[in-house]
């Protein structure tokens, strides 16, 4: 289990003390879990290599090597990762926050802030430093417009649908129709039909596919090979699975891997 904030660098209950931001990486091997938590400053996680799922009550966001996600001041989450993963994050002073995502959001990385990200990091115990303020602004304002990226997964918020979620989640193979789920349950098709649109955005369909879809680069990310992924995820046809993926990502899962 990896620790939720960087030890001995600030406390993370203390949104205004401190440096205007605070850089930490950290190499991780294997499937690790992080404890539900939250920090009184912003923070932007982002992998150099590897890839990390970032969750919350409202969805999970996937983190791949071209993206980051924004979790506001205060935000309760939690964090896998899957294989081996080469992470950093920034902790942003809370009022320096005003202007960026007040939700979970998956951002774009810039190769600006990538950059002013390791210039930064190297400058860690720096004080005082003109480079320094210079670059935490650099990064704060790169933050602000950076663009949003769907790589999301938002949760339903009903019971009934809720436990729907869940299951597709645990098992992403299920091939239940609209009323199987509908009867297990007990509300009628015609409800869940409706309503599932309504609460996070997608067709029950099309979030089962896009549940699939996340899972497919988590399972690549640890190990699994492109069969192989496709077969856990419940396609027995790989081409359409790679067509599908082609479609949905820009790359095969091939190329996804190789680019990763």
């Amino acid at each position: 289990m990896l620790p939720p904030y960087p030890p001995g660098l600030i406390d993370p209950k203390d949104d205004d003390a401190g440096p205007l931001l605070v850089v930490a990486s950290q190499c991780i091997e294997g499937h690790t879990f992080v404890d539900p938590h939250s920090h009184g400053r912003g923070q932007l996680l982002g992998v150099w290599g590897g890839l990390m799922t970032l969750g919350t009550a409202a969805g999970k966001w996937l983190v791949p090597n071209v993206h980051a996600v924004w979790i506001p001041p205060g935000q309760l989450h939690w964090a896998n990762t899957h294989g081996q993963v080469d992470g950093w994050s920034v902790y942003v002073r809370a009022s320096a926050c005003e202007g960026l995502p007040t939700q979970p959001t998956t951002l774009r990385l810039s190769a600006l802030l990538r950059e002013a990200l390791r210039r930064l990091e190297s400058l860690q115990e720096t004080s005082a430093d003109t480079m320094r303020d210079l670059l935490e602004q650099v990064v704060v304002q790169e933050v602000r417009s950076l663009p949003a990226e769907a790589l999301n997964l938002p949760m339903p918020t009903s019971a009934p649908l809720v436990k729907i979620a869940q299951g597709l989640l645990k098992e992403p193979a299920l091939e239940h129709s609209l009323d199987d789920w509908a009867a297990l349950v007990n509300v009628s098709p015609r409800t869940l039909n409706r309503r599932f649109p309504v609460e996070t955005g997608y067709s029950l369909g099309a979030w089962r596919q896009r549940a699939r879809l996340l899972r497919a680069l988590e399972l690549l990310a640890e190990g699994y090979s492109v069969t192989a992924t496709a077969l856990e995820l419940g396609y027995s046809n790989i081409s359409a699975f790679i067509a599908l993926f082609k479609r949905s990502f820009g790359v095969t899962p091939t190329q996804y891997l190789r680019g990763n």
